[in-house]
């Protein structure tokens, strides 16, 4: 296959798209545009390893630098995507350059959210390496931090700060952090961690407002909170503006099929910006984690080169706290029966969540390799004890 391919957005999904090319035969040109100066990086370690200075910007690349020239795979850096013309199959670059393409790929990833309250601007935000590089230098010159949001990104970046020896408040406008995502008792023990680690931890809470330039002074509610640094992290927004304006069907990210395939029959797109088909949910879903990423770069590839493969794989994140290591398989919700495997107390144990017997999702904390096992059993109705039975191995289960 010789078609000229174009990838806009150098983070994870793009990269793995432009790997699964070559690797799967593809001859033609591909080139990957990102406006960020850094080869293409996988972000999870900026809020975990990276934040903490325990890995390396080099061990966050998704290649060495040298398999782009070695693989004959043309990377644009520093240089955003401007405008795509879909009539004429061109990418428009902000230094007036103009790429034509065959088949275009939109991997343009998402941008952190800001509340809507006086002085948002004031506050840090993590996506990118040089956020990271940022908020871990101030944490090592600083001894207080407050953390607008109770989410992943919140809570990790609380754990970070704990570590560097901070004083740490994290407000929350949910009555507990991860609620939404995890239900009332899972997140009530993500909750007492934080807590049992000396954090303070504000729920039910909303932030009003940040004035000052350090010491900086956080509204809310009926309390004002003083800190050296104030880190937001509220979440995510699907970078969808060069799709909007270039008619392409967006809701709540670019709308694609199980193929990736946008409104448009040369352009697709993957990763945090795609709000994809997934078979196996039946609906379609919109996934920020590092897993999608890389399965929907490989899984585009595999289209492009005409070995169509729906996209059925369960969603799958990781998080590591203090002394907690866990990761979630499936794709449950807030109001899903909870089964537990192992006792909350002891810091390992497995969580399940059922709704109408049929299991959506599990987690599996400070237990590992058994992660897979897991996300043999998602979809399936299992009995609520045999799941709760140590004794009982997730094997014989499937």
């Amino acid at each position: 296959m010789d078609a000229n391919i174009v990838i806009v957005g150098a983070g994870l999904a793009g990269a793995r798209a432009a790997v699964g090319l070559r690797d799967g035969g593809h001859r033609g040109d591909i080139t990957v545009v990102g406006d960020e100066s850094h080869p293409p990086y996988e972000r999870p370690a900026l809020s975990k390893d990276y934040l903490q200075g325990r890995s390396t910007a080099e061990a966050l690349l998704v290649e060495p630098v040298e398999w782009y020239d070695e693989h004959d795979v043309t990377r644009v850096e520093g240089v955003a995507a401007e405008r795509l013309d879909v009539a004429a199959r061109q990418v428009h670059l902000a230094d007036g350059r103009v790429l034509p393409y065959d088949t275009l790929v939109l991997a343009t990833g998402a941008e952190p959210r800001r509340l809507d309250i006086p002085g948002a601007e004031l506050a840090l935000t993590l996506r990118r390496i040089e956020d990271s590089d940022a908020l871990r230098a101030v944490y090592a010159s600083s001894s207080s931090v407050v953390i607008v949001g109770g989410g992943w990104i919140g809570l990790e970046t609380a754990a970070a700060a704990r570590n560097a020896g901070l004083e740490t408040t994290v407000i929350e406008r949910m009555a507990l952090p991860l609620q939404h995502v995890l239900g009332d008792d899972m997140a009530g023990y993500f909750a007492e961690l934080h807590r049992r680690n000396g954090v303070d931890l504000r729920t039910s809470t909303s932030t009003d407002s940040i004035t000052g330039s350090g010491p900086f002074v956080v509204r809310a509610g009926d309390e004002s909170f003083a800190a050296d640094v104030v880190v937001m992290g509220v979440g995510a927004a699907p970078n969808t503006a060069l799709a909007e304006a270039a008619g392409l069907t967006v809701d709540n990210g670019i709308q694609v099929d199980a193929l990736f395939r946008t409104s448009n029959p040369d352009v697709y797109a993957i990763g945090d910006v795609a709000n994809a088909r997934n078979t196996a949910l039946s609906t379609s879903l919109r996934v920020e984690h590092w897993d999608n990423a890389i399965r929907q770069g490989r899984a585009v590839a595999q289209t492009i080169l005409g070995r169509d493969s729906p996209f059925d794989w369960q969603p799958y994140f990781y998080s590591d706290q203090f002394d907690l290591g866990m990761e979630y398989v499936g794709h449950g919700s807030a109001t899903d029966d909870v089964v537990l495997r192992g006792g909350l107390s002891g810091g390992d144990f497995i969580a399940f969540w059922l709704r109408e017997g049929r299991l959506t999702a599990g987690m599996n904390v400070n237990v590992w390799d058994v992660n897979e096992d897991i996300r043999a059993l998602i979809g399936r109705v299992i009995d609520p004890g045999a799941l709760a039975d140590p004794k009982i191995p997730l094997t014989d289960l499937r």
